[in-house]
């Protein structure tokens, strides 16, 4: 089929070569005209592992290409999605101006019949509103072309994105009609070979499903989170408590580590934007007002810890953090907790020494800014520092050089954000751990000023 893809973000450019690697000739259209230069040199905007090397691979077969033009992009397209991107506005609702503006222009230059699909996290009714505009064209041009709108939610984990769309649990079409429903089915038989995974339902209910499943993994992360901060204030070991969780088969073992929040593209503004479609409804939603202020809290409470480490004060003190992202496998650092903490630490008045394998000093979210120095590695961010503090679980923090952690800090203390390492693991090394969800064991070192740390957390 020919597929035209309105967003060469995440969801676009990963949709895009994935619907190209499967047999699809595909356009990925965007307005910047220097991101579109780069793709088509096979240099991508973000980090995604194999994502690269599909898109030079269809490339070089001729199934992907990439446009800046509207109009010859979508031209003879069977399918159009639109994947553009739906921030949060100021007042929490889902800013879907940009999404709205490309539709209609959409409803002025499609010159043929396709189906229209809204990959967009996007709130219920806005196909219902996409799909007004070219009802209004058809309504001065009765011989116009019909464009049905559909929903078709994407359910793509940053980092591994990729094996997401390849191997996917549920293909979510929302149509009005069998026939856009019919279109968006053959678009993915190669994904769901049985049928097994396609899940077809009314427009507004795909809509919503997008906002369910996000609501209620934002939920868990929440409920794992405020249970560990129990946890340690009782002198409980969380980990223990979560292989308990794990084996309840009505539980499952998924996303039970506790952490400093959860953080990234979605889960944060679809949750505001949730909240703000109930007050709409007059739903007071209280469940997902609470699940919205734990993850807010978690990373003040790593950082109380870390500033009754020191007995009160950070000032002059020199922080090593591990981990900028708000996962492993991506180098997105929206909405990251790590940021949240770094700002904490230097409005405090300590310097930070920051280390992430994926995200470059080039981000402007942390270029320049006072009081924070990227370091090229996880040693030099250490070196000279007098804490750690682990904010991202990449794999080459799991198994570090604890002798040389040791050796270079200086208060030989680590605050473990997500429950990476045992006790006893640090212990050999006579570093002291601060870990998630667990009582403190040993005795502080004499030469420093140490305060218990709560059961604190961070995302899974």
């Amino acid at each position: 089929m020919n597929v035209a893809i309105v967003g060469t973000g995440y969801v676009g450019l990963v949709t895009g070569a994935c619907l190209a690697e499967a047999g699809h000739f595909v356009t990925c259209i965007d307005n910047n005209a220097v991101k579109i230069k780069h793709m088509r040199a096979g240099r991508l905007p973000f980090h995604e592992p194999g994502l690269q090397a599909i898109v030079l691979s269809q490339l070089h077969g001729g199934t992907l290409r990439f446009s800046t033009d509207l109009a010859s992009g979508t031209r003879q397209a069977q399918v159009v999605m639109l994947a553009i991107g739906t921030p949060s506005a100021a007042d929490g609702c889902a800013n879907v101006d940009s999404l709205l503006l490309c539709a209609k222009a959409l409803a002025d230059t499609l010159d043929h019949s396709c189906v229209l699909a809204i990959k967009s996290t996007a709130p219920v009714g806005t196909c219902e509103q996409v799909q007004s505009f070219f009802k209004a064209r058809q309504g001065l041009r009765p011989d116009a072309p019909r464009v049905e709108v559909a929903s078709n939610p994407e359910f793509l984990a940053e980092g591994r994105a990729v094996d997401d769309f390849r191997k996917p649990d549920r293909i979510v079409i929302g149509a009005e009609t069998a026939q856009a429903g019919d279109t968006l089915s053959r678009l993915y038989a190669r994904f769901d070979p049985d049928g097994q995974r396609t899940l077809r339902m009314d427009v507004r209910s795909a809509e919503f499903a997008k906002y369910a499943c996000n609501a209620m993994l934002a939920s868990r992360i929440s409920l794992v989170n405020e249970l560990a901060n129990i946890a340690g204030k009782l002198q409980t070991d969380m980990k223990a408590v979560c292989k308990v969780l794990a084996t309840d088969h009505r539980i499952g073992p998924d996303f039970l580590r506790p952490g400093a929040g959860y953080g990234g593209s979605c889960l944060p503004k679809d949750l505001r934007a949730l909240i703000r479609a109930a007050e709409q409804c007059q739903e007071s939603a209280p469940l997902l007002r609470a699940v919205e202020e734990v993850n807010q809290r978690q990373v003040r409470l790593l950082f109380d810890s870390i500033q009754r480490y020191f007995g009160g004060s950070l000032w002059g003190r020199r922080i090593a953090v591990w981990g900028l992202a708000f996962k492993p496998g991506t180098d997105d650092v929206r909405e990251a907790p790590s940021l949240a903490l770094i700002r904490l630490l230097i409005d405090a008045g300590a310097t930070v020494r920051a280390y992430d394998p994926a995200v470059c000093a080039s981000i402007p979210k942390l270029a320049g800014r006072p009081g924070l120095e990227l370091s090229r590695s996880a040693a030099q961010a250490c070196r000279h520092s007098e804490v750690l503090v682990v904010m991202t679980e990449w794999q080459e923090f799991t198994e570090p050089d604890f002798s040389a952690l040791a050796s270079s800090l200086e208060s030989g203390a680590v605050f473990d954000g997500r429950n990476l390492y045992r006790p006893e693991q640090l212990a050999r090394f006579q570093l002291r751990h601060f870990r998630i969800g667990q009582k403190v064991q040993g005795k502080p070192l004499a030469a420093h000023r140490h305060a218990a740390m709560p059961a604190h957390s961070s995302p899974g």
